[in-house]
């Protein structure tokens, strides 16, 4: 392939975080490819973001149907034969969540399906294209939520947030970033888990303290990082965060 632009995928990208990282991406000059799980919600954020002048286009990608993710993989390989960023921003809550005593097993396991299998799903059919980018950039969108560390220490403001699949499921996240940052080693492909912080969206019930704009900035500098950039950190707008 001779085009330079660089070609990023946002898994989730419809709306909310997501959404906010394809537009700022876009602004950068990547061409952005939106994953979504439904296309109509996908041909409203590429007409929207198109409206402004950004190179935007979608994919149908469901982290719970693997030959959506296949197919999107495929598709990105016809036409592009490569991907220079994943952005793996798309992930769920659940009602029947909770701390261990009184969240539902299968609450955890729709989480985690989703979160983490579904995530990791993603990255792997993606790999290939990423490694023929002279520079891949893979973007974990973890949580705070996901540091042991943390989660142990009643002095963290995030120790009371008791969710046990989805916290489970973003310290698996992490598990992800660290071992996939370890079979990049050497290599000028680099992985991060990035906490966006807590963000006003339809997945914390708009009871967040951040816009998806401000949100967003975090995910989008560490997709763009140059030449000197580093693999397999865990951080936050204040900086790194403990595993």
């Amino acid at each position: 392939m001779t085009d330079i632009t660089r070609i990023a995928l946002i898994t989730g990208a419809n709306k909310g975080i997501g959404l906010e990282i394809a537009r700022q991406l876009a602004q950068a000059g990547v061409s952005v490819i939106i994953g979504a799980r439904h296309a109509d919600r996908a041909s409203a954020a590429v007409t929207g973001l198109s409206a402004a002048g950004l190179q935007v286009t979608s994919v149908k990608i469901d982290l719970n149907d693997h030959t959506s993710i296949a197919a999107a993989a495929e598709s990105i390989r016809a036409r592009h034969g490569r991907l220079d960023i994943l952005v793996n921003n798309a992930g769920i809550v659940d009602a029947e969540d909770g701390p261990p005593s009184a969240g539902s097993p299968e609450a955890a396991r729709r989480i985690m399906d989703t979160n983490f299998v579904g995530t990791l799903a993603v990255t792997r059919a993606m790999l290939p294209l990423l490694r023929k980018s002279a520079a891949a950039r893979i973007v974990n969108l973890s949580s705070s939520l996901g540091s042991l560390t943390l989660n142990g220490d009643p002095g963290s403001p995030y120790y009371a947030a008791r969710l046990i699949g989805y916290n489970a499921s973003k310290a698996a996240l992490n598990m992800l970033t660290v071992q996939l940052a370890e079979e990049l080693r050497g290599t000028p492909h680099v992985v991060n888990s990035v906490s966006p912080g807590f963000v006003k969206t339809d997945l914390t019930g708009q009871a967040g303290f951040m816009t998806p704009e401000e949100g967003a900035r975090l995910p989008v500098r560490y997709a763009l990082l140059g030449d000197e950039a580093v693999s397999g950190r865990f951080v936050e707008a204040s900086g790194e965060t403990p595993w």
